[in-house]
């Protein structure tokens, strides 16, 4: 999979409130009732993450989730970081 530029990372960000670039990846955190919640939504991504056979970065402190998104063997954001973000978009927003 070919790395994004900057300019397509940036557009493909307009699409996606909430997400931005830091570096060579692209970033989110979420806030959720408690950890139950939190918990709920990693599981349910989880699942989404090993179908689409990529996986992110992520911490869970309490009912805070952090999500990096790269994909290592470009060196950088793909597309498969950038449909990984939606699928989360779309389980968070369920």
């Amino acid at each position: 999979m070919k790395k994004l530029t900057t300019a397509q990372i940036e557009e493909s960000l307009e699409k996606l409130s909430g997400w931005s670039l830091e570096g060579d990846i692209i970033v989110k955190s979420f806030k959720f009732k408690n950890f139950k919640e939190a918990f709920s939504v990693m599981t349910r991504i989880a699942f989404e993450c090993e179908q689409q056979n990529h996986h992110p970065n992520w911490e869970n402190v309490y009912n805070n989730l952090t999500i990096k998104l790269n994909t290592h063997d470009a060196g950088g954001v793909t597309q498969k970081d950038i449909d990984l973000a939606q699928t989360i978009e779309n389980i968070v927003n369920k």
